[in-house]
């Protein structure tokens, strides 16, 4: 391996580590910073310039430093690009559409940016140390939210406050949006429990399972049966397709639960009821949260021009189809990633998505497959819990918005790159990046005119983003004086816009 090589390598493992740690302090403490945009915008702002940075970085490199066998390595980006593709193709009949750039753009970079920094990782043999860093980074996080809970919490009380709804989980909007960030991150801190050299410090361990357990709880104080449900479908995918391989990751997930349940019976039971008022808590909801009219008005959508869709963002401005949709509470999207894809950008793109889901499917069982025949269990556990967290977050964006809040997305994004480079062939199969002596200077100009195009169309997209930012801010005192249907966050927080014509 060339000394430049290495350089480069380090360099684009530097750049994704950094980014890593930005998206988890975006995501869970954006609270602490003192943005005029507010919380929501501001992670939406990180999130496409992460998205964007990476994409121009890793591209330009990609490009001086081409792998060794350069089809069969590009061969591993086509699904995705076929999913980026359907965004872009299936938007451009609506492009005269007020901003109707702005989301497709963001699944395009979220999507590609994801597999891209995945297939560098595995290329240049970072893929273990990546997974080791996001679950210790995951970790980190997460427990420092979590015992700040605990002190938001024991404020709470010590004032007399009896509903907690308000204030835990904190940081966020919407509860439901924490929620999301839970789906991703409570399969991980297991795995942060289990890998070298952590696993050989006590303090770690108890600092991790304080802090997890500090999750659990605040999930039940939450309600959000979303996240619960989508963990025990995680569970039972990876015990079902990694079978004995798997039980160390979740006897830990089950021990970080069983003291969840322990200290929710100390602090929402035991303590609230020493408290002459008591404490109200959110209640777990036994029926569909009114999410069924939504689901209908979006099937319909999406057979109404099949398998096209009806354009970016349709879901806020075309005529209502059905009377349940119509008699029903509205929202900024209908609870359910796919049919919401489905209604707007047609059948065509599920389609192009299910390429995509198969392709990882197919890697996932050759690496499982190559791990256990060489019996790397560190390996295997971290595929386990990487593969937990994507299910889980795959299963839970089936009733919530996953893929469009942006703390989720931030999140997401690289549990998804990590997935990716546990799963994508790299050095062992012959295809890692390698510096070439012969035309240097060649594959230098084209990476730098890429850097520059790519840039370019970077910036034109974050113009168009920024106009409908002021856009939305000079509405929304309008829509809260004319409308007042409350606020329905989608890309912005007041994401009912643009809307209905006749709103």
């Amino acid at each position: 391996m060339s000394k430049n090589f290495r350089v480069l390598a380090v360099s684009g493992q530097t750049i994704i580590s950094i980014c890593t740690v930005l998206a988890f302090f975006f995501a869970l403490f954006i609270d602490f910073t003192s943005s005029p945009f507010g919380g929501y915008a501001d992670q939406r702002f990180a999130l496409v310039t992460l998205c964007g940075s990476l994409i121009v970085a890793l591209t330009s490199m990609l490009f001086f430093q081409p792998p060794t066998n350069l089809k069969s390595a590009i061969l591993h980006l086509v699904p995705s690009s076929l999913l980026c593709s359907a965004f872009l193709l299936l938007a451009a009949p609506f492009h005269s559409k007020l901003y109707a750039w702005a989301e497709p753009g963001m699944y395009i970079c979220f999507f590609f940016s994801a597999i891209l920094i995945g297939a560098w990782l595995s290329w240049t043999d970072a893929s273990i140390k990546f997974a080791k860093f996001l679950s210790a980074a995951a970790a980190v996080f997460c427990v420092t939210y979590g015992l700040a809970s605990v002190n938001v919490y024991l404020f709470a009380i010590s004032d007399g406050v009896t509903n907690l709804v308000d204030y835990l989980p904190w940081g966020f909007v919407n509860i439901r949006y924490w929620n999301h960030i839970a789906t991703w991150c409570l399969p991980l801190l297991p795995l942060a429990a289990l890998i070298e050299p952590l696993n050989r410090h006590r303090l770690w361990q108890m600092l991790l399972l304080i802090g997890a357990a500090i999750w659990w709880w605040m999930l039940f104080l939450s309600a959000g049966r979303g996240s619960f449900l989508a963990i025990v479908f995680g569970v039972i995918v990876v015990v079902v397709v990694m079978g004995r391989k798997s039980f160390p990751w979740v006897n830990i997930l089950l021990a970080h639960f069983l003291v969840g349940v322990l200290l929710w019976l100390l602090l929402s039971v035991a303590l609230p009821s020493l408290m002459a008022g008591g404490v109200n808590v959110s209640s777990v909801k036994t029926d569909a949260s009114g999410r069924l009219p939504l689901f209908i008005e979006a099937w319909r959508m999406s057979i109404q021009n099949f398998p096209l869709g009806m354009g970016p963002q349709s879901w806020l401005t075309h005529e209502i189809l059905t009377d349940g949709y119509l008699n029903s509470k509205k929202f900024g999207h209908p609870h359910n990633m796919y049919l919401m894809w489905a209604a707007e950008y047609g059948w065509l793109l599920i389609a192009c998505l299910g390429l995509v889901v198969a392709q990882a499917m197919r890697h996932f069982f050759k690496a499982r497959l190559r791990l256990a025949s060489a019996r790397d269990s560190e390996r295997l556990l971290m595929l386990t819990a990487i593969t937990a967290s994507v299910s889980s977050a795959l299963f839970h964006a089936g009733g919530s918005a996953v893929f469009m809040a942006p703390a989720s997305m931030l999140v997401g994004l690289f549990v998804l790159a990590a997935f990716w480079g546990l799963v994508i062939p790299g050095r062992d199969d012959g295809i890692y990046l390698i510096h070439r002596s012969s035309r240097r200077h060649i594959r230098g100009f084209i990476a730098l005119t890429l850097a520059l195009g790519l840039s370019t169309t970077w910036l034109l997209w974050m113009k168009d983003i920024w106009s409908y930012y002021e856009a939305m801010r000079i509405d929304e005192e309008h829509y809260f004086e004319t409308v007042g249907e409350g606020i329905l966050p989608r890309f912005w927080f007041h994401g009912n816009f643009p809307r209905q014509s006749a709103q």
